[in-house]
């Protein structure tokens, strides 16, 4: 069994250009990015996450997956996964404090960084990075999670509610959509949709707002439209969140990755959309340069 792993190319935006996170480790006397082992019953999300805060005192917004690097260690076969992720604590943030994992942080230019990285391995990672470039905005499209019987419901099949297996999903959603520090969060107009992302709104501090061209009914009627109104909100700066169903999310991703110029690895005749499922579909300009499926809730 290999070991697991994960971490992150850590950038911020300063005076200069962008720059990135490099963490010297005195066990190996090394430098790397920051990175590290899964902890029990932990995904990779999360574990890159905690382990750009662990090394680097910083908190971060994930942003697309990097892939994946494997190599040998003592131990066995090592997979590492890495994401692109943005800084967002601010000068007067928690900032680095050396520590026995990593005793130096230094902030350098994507065009310095493979001259101070210690390892091959590292510098292909590195190129990832700089040939995606960094997103000027994120749609995450996530499916509605498990909702009560059908067959069960007497009434509008537009207000049946999520069930009580669904209403655990929408917390892991929350808190899994949380890492990519989404800025608005909107819904298609079924209830369920609207309490799949109600618990991520209510952790932000923001309002639930109606979206009905990206629930089944608004975009079948007019699929121009509603793949319009998903290019407007995949341009809004930022990270915008959109909760829609199992008839849609397909057909907007296939569209937007068919309309992008770089290679996806999306399958436009099978694009997943299980229940609480996510895409994050990240952009430069109109461009959408990563599209990563998150099949389960937890990440």
């Amino acid at each position: 069994m290999s070991v697991r792993a994960a971490g992150a190319v850590l950038w911020r935006a300063s005076e200069s250009g962008t720059e990135l996170a490099l963490v010297h480790r005195p066990r190996y006397d090394d430098w790397s990015f920051p990175k590290g082992k899964l902890d029990r019953g932990e995904t990779m999300p999360f574990a890159a996450v905690r382990e750009v805060a662990e090394e680097t005192g910083w908190r971060c917004r994930l942003g697309p997956v990097l892939g994946d690097v494997h190599y040998e260690v003592p131990e066995g076969p090592k997979l590492v996964r890495y994401w692109s992720a943005q800084a967002v604590d601010g000068a007067d943030g928690p900032g680095f404090s050396a520590n026995d994992e990593t005793d130096e942080l230094r902030w350098v230019a994507p065009d310095k960084a493979g001259g101070l990285l210690s390892y091959r391995r590292d510098v292909d990672v590195l190129g990832r990075f700089v040939r995606r470039g960094v997103a000027t905005s994120t749609l995450v499209l996530v499916r509605h999670a498990r909702a009560g019987s059908r067959s069960q419901w007497d009434g509008d099949d537009g207000l049946r509610p999520l069930s009580g297996s669904g209403r655990e999903q929408a917390l892991q959603v929350s808190t899994l959509l949380g890492l990519f520090g989404p800025d608005r969060v909107l819904s298609a107009p079924p209830v369920r949709c609207r309490e799949t992302v109600a618990p991520l709104a209510a952790t932000l501090g923001v309002p639930v707002s109606g979206e009905p061209l990206l629930g089944e009914e608004g975009y079948w009627d007019d699929p121009d439209a509603g793949l319009a109104r998903a290019r407007e909100l995949a341009a809004a700066p930022g990270v915008t969140v959109v909760c829609s169903q199992g008839g849609v999310i397909p057909d907007v991703v296939a569209a937007l990755a068919a309309a992008s110029p770089h290679r996806l690895g999306v399958d436009p005749d099978d694009v997943p959309a299980r229940k609480a499922s996510t895409w994050v579909l990240t952009f430069d300009g109109p461009d959408l340069r990563g599209a990563d499926h998150y099949a389960r809730p937890t990440g």
